[in-house]
């Protein structure tokens, strides 16, 4: 097993981790990681995250090809979250279709869509997703 300097205790098992695009610097979504995920993530270099919704272990692209190649990793001062600087693979880190997952503006009392789609996800993940 690989050293960690995070320290899951503290957060009872699931680190937040910010994930930007390595050139532009633009965030394109936020995640979680437990320890298998984060040994995974670093042993691959490659995006694997920890699903809430599913419980399980989430493989970025795994479904849509749209992985993410870790650049760098970054850890916060207190150990207890995490920037990973990726390439994205395939264009869009959402699993709405879009480049981010913060293609929305809270404006005048309304979330306005800034950014187009760049698939459809019925088309990648089907009708259920």
């Amino acid at each position: 097993m690989i050293e960690c300097p995070l320290d899951f205790e503290k957060t009872k098992g699931l680190i937040p981790v910010i994930v930007q695009d390595f050139e532009s610097r633009e965030i394109l979504m936020q995640a979680y990681l437990n320890r298998e995920a984060w040994d995974e993530s670093v042993e691959t270099s490659r995006g694997v995250y920890y699903s809430r919704s599913r419980q399980k272990l989430w493989r970025k692209g795994e479904t849509s090809g749209h992985y993410q190649n870790l650049k760098e990793v970054r850890v916060d001062c207190d150990n207890d979250s995490v920037l990973f600087l990726v390439e994205q693979i395939g264009g869009a880190a959402c699993h709405t279709g879009h480049k981010s997952c913060y293609y929305r503006q809270w404006k005048e009392g309304a979330l306005v869509e800034t950014d187009k789609a760049l698939f459809n996800p019925e088309e990648v993940y089907g009708k259920s997703h």
